[in-house]
């Protein structure tokens, strides 16, 4: 292996450099997006089952829901903000969506440009060595076919190990992308049925929404009585004629 980097020539150091990188991420990316661990099963059940039975949940347990996973994170906060109405939950659901789906696409891009440059890098390196061979060429390389061999080898060497970093690169952040596209149609599925739910069981709180400074409640007695006045003074006026 070590002998085939040598005959690749200096441009196989950038290249074996982007197969470590992305092999890195490929592993990180990997253990950091597993399903179940940032999507858990029944997360939204035991919450709305807590909302019911107890009526309310602590503002302790939905930080602890919050740290564990993003998918909890999502859902938590929107229960903390609840009492705000369903306009004010839903925002800072979606605004905690956001964050989450940023931190999954850690690396992600980097990963494309690996799959992409890759093969250039092989393309130049196979430029390279076929300059070289027909310098070799004019060198007097018919009567050492060596000197031409050296420049071939270099530009075979590194157009395959460009292939060879840039197919599973690429396939890794096409995977990748629609894993968090899933990912994201779960975190909208989820907050839609939570709200769902929360409007099904009662379970909005809407006391603590904060009425106009100039509300003043309308007393229907009050507003009988003064329309019927109105009305036996327009009668008065109407027997004065």
């Amino acid at each position: 292996m070590w002998e085939l980097v040598k005959a690749g020539g200096w441009l196989m150091t950038p290249i074996v450099v982007c197969s470590i990188l992305a092999l890195v991420i490929i592993i990180e990316r990997s253990h950091t997006l597993q399903f179940n661990k940032i999507v858990p099963s029944r997360l939204r059940e035991q919450l709305i089952t807590r909302l019911r039975e107890n009526g309310d949940i602590g503002r302790t347990q939905l930080m602890n829901v919050r740290e564990k996973t993003a998918l909890g994170d999502i859902l938590a906060t929107g229960l903390l903000y609840r009492q705000y109405g369903l306009e004010s939950m839903t925002m800072h659901m979606q605004n905690r969506a956001s964050v989450q789906i940023h931190h999954l696409e850690k690396n992600i891009n980097m990963l494309g440009t690996i799959g992409a440059i890759s093969p250039l890098l092989g393309l130049l390196g196979t430029v390279l060595g076929i300059i070289s061979s027909f310098l070799a060429i004019t060198d007097g390389a018919m009567q050492d076919p060596t000197m031409l061999a050296a420049g071939v080898s270099q530009a075979l060497i590194t157009t395959a190990a460009g292939m060879v970093v840039a197919i599973p690169a690429l396939v890794a952040y096409r995977y990748f992308q629609r894993r968090i596209i899933d990912i994201n149609a779960q975190f909208e599925t989820q907050a839609g049925l939570m709200v769902q739910e929360l409007y099904d069981y009662q379970l909005l709180d809407y006391a603590h929404v904060a009425m106009p400074a100039n509300y003043v409640p309308v007393d229907d007695s009050m507003a009988d009585d003064q329309s019927f006045d109105g009305l036996g003074s327009d009668k008065a006026s109407i027997a004065a004629l």
